[in-house]
């Protein structure tokens, strides 16, 4: 999304949740998981108890994160090319997402729209967690403060 926004900048604003723009692996993990990519094309992930019908992948997929890690390498510089109005959602118990990314993306981007907020009770999918109702209330909120700041 945010590298579409730097390439079309008819697009009116950006709703970013939980952007994987960096992962919170040590950097000892992510080597193990790029040396491994070529002879395993997954690792189990760890079953989740929090009651939610979503309990994302099952799996790691190797070659999935090794794409990531590229197009984190090519989104980053992009970001103070960015200036459409932007959200920036982010569960408080989200373990996929390093905890800087929010704060990094909101300084970064020229945007001067643009906003943070951490849901407490939610983990990496933010959008599916505990707090959907706050989490929806406050994407339509931002979609008509970015619609009206045309």
């Amino acid at each position: 999304a945010m590298t579409l926004a730097v390439q079309h900048p008819e697009i009116v604003g950006l709703l970013l949740y939980a952007p994987a723009l960096r992962l919170n692996q040590n950097p000892v993990s992510l080597a193990f998981m790029k040396l491994i990519s070529s002879f395993v094309p997954w690792i189990p992930k760890p079953k989740s108890d929090d009651g939610l019908p979503w309990q994302g992948y099952t799996v790691r997929p190797l070659k999935g994160v090794i794409q990531l890690l590229l197009l984190q390498q090519v989104v980053a510089p992009q970001l103070g090319s960015i200036h459409q109005p932007t959200l920036i959602m982010q569960g408080m118990l989200d373990r996929t997402v390093h905890p800087d990314v929010p704060d990094t993306i909101y300084q970064q981007i020229k945007s001067t729209v643009k906003a943070i907020h951490w849901m407490p009770a939610s983990s990496h999918c933010v959008i599916l967690d505990h707090e959907l109702d706050q989490v929806a209330e406050i994407t339509l909120k931002f979609i008509q403060l970015a619609l009206n700041n045309q």
